[in-house]
């Protein structure tokens, strides 16, 4: 799996071939210090975007997001964006979550639902999978790697 996460990141974070809806997410690694990359699904809903962890809340990159304070940065088509990553309460994830499955087929498994699943099904497993509202953050506040 770790191979496929370096290909992607790699795939990702370039500007050719890259999904619509991908990024590679950076952040600082809550022990290492270290800037740490790894590919992401990135969901729409309601005019926000969103990502959210499919293998929950001890998904490496969510303890690093919630050390970091939601500071991280999104490379999307070659360009780095500095963002922070708001937390979503797990009481507004429910239909996150559903649009998320419509975008990331390889997240249903993990998931355990369809994203025609009631939303009520999508209410009962909120609260283990971490939702997080990207917000764009001015260029040069508090960035992730290359050191200060």
């Amino acid at each position: 799996m770790r191979l496929v996460n370096r290909l992607d990141v790699l795939l990702y974070g370039s500007r050719w071939l890259l999904p619509r809806r991908t990024a590679v997410l950076k952040v600082v690694g809550r022990r290492s210090r270290a800037s740490t990359s790894v590919p992401v699904a990135i969901t729409e809903h309601r005019g926000a975007e969103f990502l959210v962890s499919m293998l929950g809340p001890d998904a490496n990159w969510v303890r690093n997001v919630r050390a970091a304070g939601g500071i991280a940065v999104l490379c999307r088509r070659g360009r780095d964006i500095p963002v922070v990553l708001e937390e979503v309460p797990p009481e507004h994830r429910a239909e996150i979550l559903r649009r998320y499955l419509a975008i990331a087929p390889g997240a249903r498994p993990h998931l355990g639902l369809e994203p025609t699943a009631p939303l009520a099904r999508f209410r009962q497993i909120a609260p283990r999978h971490p939702a997080f509202r990207i917000v764009t953050r001015p260029a040069g506040t508090d960035h992730v790697g290359g050191g200060r």
